[in-house]
């Protein structure tokens, strides 16, 4: 009988130990600062994704819930292209927040200027 106290007793403090460390450990909250640093990093990669020339984001990056973990952004730019000679373009970005990875599809719906 003793035996299977003792058993019990080295289960619970052990669950109990697991989770105190996991209460104690700090969360990962997102401040200004974070935040800032995700939007350079998605502007990053959705200008150089694009393949536009003299690229640069317009507006803000469009975040989407964490379900998904996606940013969008649209950038605008210079066809590389010789024969398209010189033409403005849209690319709509897609970022994968978890892999850090983006993809730029062409966007051609009208975006009114500012």
């Amino acid at each position: 009988m003793r035996e299977k106290s003792m058993s019990r007793w080295s289960v619970w403090m052990g669950c109990a130990g697991v989770c105190l460390g996991v209460s104690l450990t700090p969360a990962q909250a997102s401040g200004p600062d974070a935040w800032a640093q995700h939007d350079r990093d998605v502007a990053a990669a959705c200008i150089k994704a694009s393949g536009l020339t003299q690229a640069k984001a317009v507006g803000k990056p469009v975040l989407f819930d964490d379900s998904v973990a996606q940013t969008a952004l649209l950038v605008s730019g210079t066809y590389p292209q010789k024969h398209m000679a010189g033409k403005k373009g849209q690319m709509l970005c897609l970022y994968d927040r978890k892999a850090k990875t983006a993809q730029a599809q062409e966007w051609t719906a009208t975006v009114p200027p500012k």
